[in-house]
């Protein structure tokens, strides 16, 4: 039993999905693995590979959705996911919801094919100072609470 997350993420899409598709086909053929193998990826385009490799099954997390929200049923069903889950999954992962909502701008913008421009509100100006943006305030932040925690030890 082979199991593998995401391979061919952390670079572009189709060099990444290009990648996840030769790992599918080489395990896949029996002449050079031929393992039962768990595959769990957000390329979607590689659903079609059920139709084009008798060994390839499709199965994903059932979910049920109420307007923006999602829940995870923790159950498997047979079939490939009917969406992507990305933007909701991030909110579960406490994302602010600015942050969320402008996620679904870009999206929207990507899906119609406009144009993706920065919010004015936000622009840069050449005289303008840089600074970096948190996603928690200091306070919040359980990275920040769990090392003031940590008794640090002095090497000798």
């Amino acid at each position: 039993l082979i199991i593998l997350d995401e391979v061919g993420r952390g670079t572009s899409t189709f060099d990444g999905m290009s990648i996840a598709r030769a790992v599918v086909e080489y395990i896949a053929d029996p002449k050079k693995v031929g393992a039962k193998t768990l595959f769990a990826t957000h390329y979607h385009e590689l659903t079609a590979m059920e139709n084009e490799l008798s060994c390839v099954k499709n199965y994903n997390i059932a979910v049920k959705k109420r307007g923006d929200s999602i829940t995870f049923l923790r159950r498997v069903i047979k079939g490939a996911a009917d969406e992507s889950y990305g933007i909701e999954v991030a909110k579960l992962a406490g994302i602010p919801d600015s942050v969320v909502n402008r996620a679904k701008e870009v999206l929207a913008s990507i899906d119609e094919g406009t144009e993706l421009t920065v919010p004015k509100r936000i622009k840069r100006e050449e005289e303008s100072e840089f600074t970096q943006i948190s996603l928690y305030s200091s306070e919040d932040s359980p990275l920040v609470k769990t090392l003031n925690e940590v008794e640090y030890a002095k090497k000798i």
